[in-house]
């Protein structure tokens, strides 16, 4: 195993971060997976621990086919931040930035670059773009902020990788995915091990996410380029692995053999694995995503738990204010199954308490809530 460390830039006089990036084994193949961008969501961090054990054992018996990267904390700025003994992961404190939003759109940061440079050998073209895309990142200017230079440093590492992983959760949540309709047929694999609840598929949900900025700029370029010969390189994925408190030995021991087993599937790591499971949940758009939301202030009372398949019109949650006596019972208007939760028990305005995978799309434009 490797260790690379690098310093994060613009950090406060006294102090100092770095992004520490694990890499094993060696070849041509690699694999890129990286746990809590969102720093308060720790179930992938738990991951990533057994993950690390695992693949210091597969390395030292020779069993990596690939170099595979791994970064258990993949956002150093927001874990250090607490708010009167909270957790504030999501979003930067200095700019109110969602840590997973904004990536470079390497797209368009390599089409220039790549004119009259591809042709109809597609593993040339691959090599091609993905050293246009290191040195694109390679060549920008110097970042102006610390979530800036950090978010730089993610996408450099992965924007080479034949598989991306990003590893997240929910507030409380069965395990779920997203991905490009493009390319579940490979992720079916992955969700059928990790026994997903639910699939959601978005070409560009808007918000230039992480596993988007690896995956989207091989579409775009295809079409940009439609005499050239462009495979779709990079597998990328959002894992959310169930809720903010899915944290347990058991739940990460099982989590980290299921990736590896699916990294193994792709040629990435030798030797026997099980098989995946024939059972799988079904893909649904992500525009097809039903955000509830209460009528009124109020604490609330969940009749559904996460995983549980709703029906239209079927009751969800209720709504009590405790001071005017207000009761609202909450129905679901999409059939499908109860993907996420809120952890807290009162409404607010404006926010989601319950998210339901539905088959038919319901929304458009910017499907990513921040």
């Amino acid at each position: 195993m490797q260790r690379i460390d690098h310093p994060l830039p613009w950090t406060p006089c006294g102090n100092s971060r770095q992004l520490s990036v694990l890499r094993f084994g060696s070849g041509s193949k690699k694999a890129y997976v990286q746990a809590s961008l969102h720093a308060d969501e720790l179930p992938g961090m738990r991951v990533a621990v057994e993950l690390k054990r695992r693949l210091l054992e597969l390395e030292s018996s020779g069993r990596l086919n690939a170099v595979i990267e791994l970064v258990p904390v993949a956002n150093p700025i927001g874990l250090g931040q607490l708010f009167q003994a909270v957790a504030q992961g999501r979003f930067e404190f200095a700019s109110g930035k969602n840590f997973n939003r904004d990536f470079v759109d390497l797209a368009a940061a390599v089409a220039p670059a790549l004119e009259g440079q591809l042709g109809a050998d597609a593993a040339q073209n691959v090599q091609r773009i993905r050293a246009a895309m290191r040195d694109a990142l390679d060549g920008l200017p110097a970042p102006t902020c610390e979530l800036q230079g950090m978010q730089r440093l993610l996408l450099r590492h992965a924007c080479d990788a034949d598989v991306v992983l990003d590893l997240h959760c929910d507030f409380e949540a069965a395990v779920h995915l997203y991905g490009a309709p493009q390319q579940w047929p490979q992720l079916r694999s992955l969700a059928a091990r990790l026994r997903a609840g639910a699939v959601l598929l978005a070409e560009d949900s808007g918000g230039s996410s992480f596993d988007e900025a690896c995956s989207t700029p091989w579409q775009r370029l295809r079409q940009h380029f439609p005499q050239a010969d462009i495979p779709l390189a990079c597998l990328a994925t959002t894992v959310e692995l169930g809720g903010m408190a899915d944290t347990e030995r058991d739940l990460a021991e099982a989590s980290a053999e299921a990736i590896l087993a699916f990294l193994a599937e792709q040629g990435l790591i030798a030797g026997d694995w099980p098989a995946a499971p024939q059972t799988c949940c079904e893909a649904t758009p992500f525009a097809g995503a039903e955000y509830v939301m209460a009528p009124h202030t109020g604490v609330v009372s969940f009749f559904k738990q996460p995983g549980d398949r709703v029906e239209a019109g079927e009751a969800l949650f209720e709504v009590i204010d405790p001071l005017d006596d207000r009761h609202s019972i909450v129905r679901a208007r999409s059939s499908g199954v109860l993907y996420a939760r809120e952890r807290m028990r009162y409404a607010r305005p404006g926010l989601w308490l319950v998210k339901i995978a539905g088959a038919t799309p319901i929304r458009q434009g910017r499907l990513l809530s921040d």
